[in-house]
């Protein structure tokens, strides 16, 4: 099966986000969770317009280039999609000023030496020491939502100055799982990749591997890096954020991979994408992230296509990857691997890595997991207002319907508006806007900066609730 390139329909607003009343208040995340990618809307509304091209307000595609789904590897390609994100580290503490010559009572140079050398310890160790307290509060808050945190594993495996690919490897095949699910009746048509998540025997992957399986009620085994199948149930599952969560409880004898966090992922960094691709069972490639927080739409049809805000990798990625974890050179998981861009597969041919692929952050995966762990099912931020995605001026996300009574309509925000920035986040289009607001939780008031009428307008709107409804 070649990329996907969904022709736009007649209408080309989508709703940002369908207003619906806000689910109750034990299915609301609590406000400042942190999450990372996002999108909008059940298995039905989610997905409006697949994004032609590989999106994104810093580079656009090469001309003849897709975003794709990753589709499942032989046998017959199934509908799925294959293929973190972290904010800059602090800089270690600047060396001190070499002290003036001509002043009495100079330290003597080795001094100086071995007080740089200290304060630089410090620096990164309290850094490290921070990253990891992040890390423990993170998993702390998201207990209330379904995480056991003492099932969950979140210590780098591995030491700065003993990383290396190998090491990577070694640590993590053990916990990565190829994933065998029925399509369209067949059994083991589907395939993909996952993880083993936490010590109560789930893995995570992407819904797209087994969302056919799931809806037929068909079965899904998962395959260890040592060949052991074990069948496996859906938890739960959200195709908003192309995630589902497998009941495998033989897999508990698996240690759980460690999860990073997305929020000091650095662009240059060196990750690692571990998988099955094309059914070659544990695939270990390697690369750097390209890029943070690129807005990725994923999908073969309106149903199925989700909004990423998306971690950009040259590792290899491809048809059979779905699912399987993108890790960091200290062990840690920061990514799903979910999507790739595609140049073209040729005639009934599929495309495979052209070194553009896409991650789920790891951040909005351990939220989306902890509500289907606690509830069966994802629950995502709306506003009630549809957005044109189809526009391609770059001028920002140009509304087109603001529904009555919605929490955009109570924000103050209108019919025609061009929404520039959602937070903190710069807007230059409509999926860009969708996957902004998801990358926030259900109950969080975001500002948002709005043109209208050639004057600029900061609107202040608090995000309502939806919870996925899939069969």
């Amino acid at each position: 099966m070649g990329p996907v390139t969904q022709e736009p329909q007649d209408d080309q607003s989508r709703p940002i986000s369908r207003w619906a009343p806000p689910a109750s208040a034990s299915d609301v995340p609590p406000a400042g969770q942190s999450s990372r990618d996002d999108l909008v809307d059940d298995e039905r509304d989610t997905a409006e317009v697949p994004l032609p091209g590989m999106p994104g307000p810093v580079v656009a595609p090469p001309p003849a280039a897709d975003t794709a789904p990753l589709q499942p590897a032989p046998p017959p390609p199934p509908g799925g999609s294959l293929p973190g994100f972290d904010g800059p580290l602090a800089p270690p503490p600047a060396a001190p000023a070499r002290p003036d010559s001509t002043k009495r009572g100079r330290v003597p140079g080795p001094i100086w030496a071995l007080a740089a050398a200290v304060a630089f310890l410090l620096g990164v160790l309290g850094g490290y020491a921070g990253g990891v307290l992040e890390d423990r509060d993170d998993m702390s808050s998201l207990a209330g939502g379904g995480l056991d945190p003492g099932s969950i594993e979140t210590d780098a495996p591995l030491e700065g100055d003993d990383a290396s690919i190998v090491k990577v490897a070694a640590t993590l095949l053990p916990s990565t799982v190829q994933i065998f699910a029925e399509y369209q009746g067949v059994e083991d048509a589907a395939t993909g990749s996952g993880f083993v998540f936490d010590r109560n025997g789930h893995v995570v992957t992407n819904n797209h591997v087994v969302a056919d399986a799931a809806k037929a009620k068909g079965s899904i085994e998962v395959v260890d890096h040592k060949g052991r199948r074990y069948k496996a149930e859906v938890v739960g599952r959200s195709a908003v954020y192309d995630l589902a969560v497998l009941d495998v409880p033989e897999v508990k004898e698996l240690d759980p991979a460690s999860l990073g966090s997305t929020s000091r992922l650095r662009i240059g960094e060196g990750v690692v994408a571990i998988g099955s691709p094309l059914g070659l069972s544990s695939t270990v490639t390697s690369g750097i992230v390209s890029a943070l927080q690129r807005p990725v739409s994923t999908g073969q049809t309106e149903d199925d296509t989700s909004y990423i805000n998306a971690v950009q990798t040259d590792a290899a990625i491809n048809p059979g990857n779905s699912g399987g974890p993108l890790v960091n050179l200290v062990g840690q998981v920061i990514g799903v691997n979910s999507a790739i861009a595609t140049a073209g597969g040729g005639e009934g041919g599929e495309g495979g890595s052209i070194g553009v692929g896409f991650a789920i952050p790891i951040d909005q995966v351990k939220v989306t997991a902890a509500q289907i762990l606690k509830t069966g099912k994802a629950t995502y931020p709306i506003v009630g207002a549809s957005v044109d995605v189809q526009a391609a001026d770059h001028n920002g996300a140009l509304i087109s319907v603001v529904e009555a009574g919605s929490p955009a309509a109570a924000g103050g925000l209108k019919d025609g508006d061009r929404v520039t920035k959602v937070g903190d986040v710069t807007v230059t289009d409509g999926i860009g806007m969708i996957v902004a607001i998801r990358a926030h939780q259900p109950g969080e008031t975001v500002e948002f900066t709005v043109m209208r009428n050639g004057a600029r307008h900061e609107l202040k709107i608090k995000l309502a609730a939806q919870t996925e409804n899939l069969a």
